[in-house]
């Protein structure tokens, strides 16, 4: 892809009404050089630019000095990269990696020759324009490496790709360590200048989303990293990210977007409940006013607004992010993503179809799990409405497998899971899925969001108990018989549990465990539900009992569908049930 651009100062001419709004103000000085001061606030006016949704003018503006300035590669390739990341694309990754390669180059050129911690006494006793563009580059070549690991990860299908990222993420790290460490001794200079700030707020992003990451990672898997010199503090990353946040850096929208995408998918996908709702808000109230239109500021504020149940709010929200762009199509698979699963938590299977169907024609994220979803959200219509849409379930299904697709040699989970499940129409005779959309909706921690809104939580249970008897009258029952009938008891126990009629959804829990010997199929049940019965009992108060059956769930079971995903959530329930910090209503 090509951006060429007339340069720096072109979009000044072409000012729109919406641009008073935070957009590029500083121009390219006329000299070849460009100092370091200049460079980040061009590219913070990039920054800008981006989230105006002036994609395109934000790379024109960074193109004529992305391989002399440090920043501008770093703003430049941090572009591409999003850009390839949404897409998917072969050939945008392409272009973004070999943009990486060459603003790593860049960013070399301005470091110093030996490591940081060794120049640290000098760094330190005199702030010279020259060493405080090194501090710089170390900052700069620490997020274009872990750039590149990103795409190292999903360009090639192999294990060397995948150790190759590995190698890179740990150089990373170690260089940011190492800035902390200037930081740290540097405590006397901060507020000084306008570059150490920028320094600083480097550093905080770095450090806490490293810290933040590393520390969602169950413990199995930490240990094995605190071998070779990671380790993660939650509280301290979250910390660090905050007071990047609330700082005047390039990087404070950066800090309070990775906290944005914590607290509103990691901590509710990864975690055991939900994120800081409140904190987000308050990390998005500013830029609401500085980018009214701006497309990631909006999709958040849908988002949120999905979060605390207000169903009806949030899709006029991601209308709304819709309709304030045309240029990355990609955002608009987001929001339809989200209007897909609005719909189905209402159970309104028509317009949960349409967004599934514009999946499946327009994005390439995961084919197999949109042609899933889709068939998923058909196989819950009446046979009439189906009717209506011309759609063959069962043909549907059987195209799942062959749309697998391996990222870094390894199939993704989620689709090994659509492909296992939708095997039961490869049959002469398809026995067809009990609740699939509803069984998807729980993977994806949906019963969490629905769970806000009682009048929904009870139709979904209404439909589910439909589902139980249903398969109690069934004359002939197949051999998946008793795997639907606990995925249905699961299900109910969850809506049970949000409504607050505890004591019932405990016996549908332990109905799962008691026919744990007649499961054949999916053994993913019982961990899931001991996980879930040991979060019962938290919500009760009786910890000791809690602990029992998530650990449970943690040490007896393996080789199950979604294992790693159940093993993050575990261990953000211990460290809950330990008083651990991950996050409040």
């Amino acid at each position: 892809m090509a951006h060429a651009g007339p340069g720096p100062g072109a979009e000044a001419e072409e000012q729109e009404e919406e641009e008073c709004f935070e957009d590029a103000v500083d121009r390219s000085p006329s000299t070849c050089h460009m100092d370091l001061h200049t460079s980040i606030q061009e590219t913070q006016a990039a920054l800008n630019l981006v989230l105006n949704n002036k994609f395109s003018q934000a790379l024109d503006l960074l193109k004529p000095w992305w391989r002399d300035s440090m920043y501008h590669a770093l703003g430049y390739s941090s572009i591409l990269v999003m850009q390839a990341a949404m897409t998917f694309e072969h050939r945008d990754i392409q272009a973004a990696m070999a943009t990486i390669k060459e603003a790593l180059q860049t960013c070399q050129r301005f470091r110093k020759r030996n490591s940081v911690v060794g120049s640290l006494s000098g760094l330190i006793s005199k702030q010279s324009s020259l060493q405080e563009q090194e501090m710089h580059a170390e900052i700069c070549y620490a997020e274009c490496l872990l750039q590149k690991a990103t795409l190292t990860f999903v360009q090639d299908e192999n294990m060397i790709s995948f150790i190759k990222g590995g190698i890179k993420i740990r150089t990373s790290y170690q260089i940011y360590k190492d800035c902390q460490n200037v930081l740290s001794a540097s405590q006397d200079l901060a507020g000084r200048s306008d570059s150490f700030r920028q320094f600083e707020g480097g550093v905080k992003l770095g450090v806490g989303s490293f810290n933040l990451m590393l520390s969602l990672l169950p413990q199995r898997v930490l240990r094995l990293l605190e071998v070779i010199g990671f380790s993660g503090n939650r509280r301290f990353g979250l910390s660090q990210l905050r007071d990047g946040a609330s700082s005047s850096s390039l990087r404070s929208i950066l800090c309070a977007l990775t906290l944005l995408f914590y607290h509103t998918y990691v901590s509710l996908i990864l975690g055991s409940g939900e994120g800081n709702l409140v904190e987000a808000e308050a990390l998005l109230e500013p830029y609401q006013d500085k980018h009214p239109k701006g497309s990631i500021i909006l999709f958040y504020s849908a988002r949120i607004s999905t979060l605390r149940g207000h169903f009806e709010k949030a899709r006029a929200r991601y209308e709304e992010c819709i309709s304030s762009q045309q240029e990355w199509k990609q955002i608009h698979h987001l929001c339809f993503w989200e209007l897909m699963w609005s719909h189905t938590y209402q159970q309104e299977w028509q317009q949960a179809y349409r967004y599934a169907q514009l999946l499946c024609q327009e994005s390439r994220w995961s084919k197999a799990i949109y042609v899933y979803q889709k068939a998923a959200i058909l196989s819950m219509m009446p046979q009439e409405e189906l009717e209506r849409t011309g759609e063959n379930v069962t043909e549907l299904f059987r195209q799942v497998e062959g749309l697998k697709q391996r990222l870094a040699g390894k199939s993704i989970p989620m689709e090994k899971f659509a492909v296992r499940k939708s095997r039961r129409y490869k049959a002469a005779r398809p026995v067809p899925l009990v609740v699939p959309a509803l069984e998807m909706m729980y993977v994806w921690s949906g019963f969490t969001i629905v769970g806000k809104r009682p009048d929904f939580t009870e139709s979904l249970l209404v439909t589910i108990e439909t589902a139980e008897e249903q398969l109690r009258a069934d004359p002939d029952p197949s051999e998946f018989h008793p795997d639907d009938s606990c995925l249905v008891q699961m299900l109910k126990g969850l809506c049970l549990k949000h409504l607050g009629r505890l004591l019932q959804a405990e016996l549908c829990f332990t109905q799962v465990l008691s026919s744990e010997a007649r499961i054949r199929y999916d053994h993913f049940l019982v961990p899931f539900t001991l996980y879930e019965l040991g979060l019962l009992y938290k919500q009760q108060g009786d910890l000791a009992k809690a602990a029992a059956h998530i650990n449970n769930a943690k040490t007896n079971y393996k080789d199950y569908s979604m294992e790693s995903r159940l093993h993050f959530r575990i261990h953000a329930a211990l460290g809950s049930l330990k008083g651990s910090p991950v996050g409040t209503p």
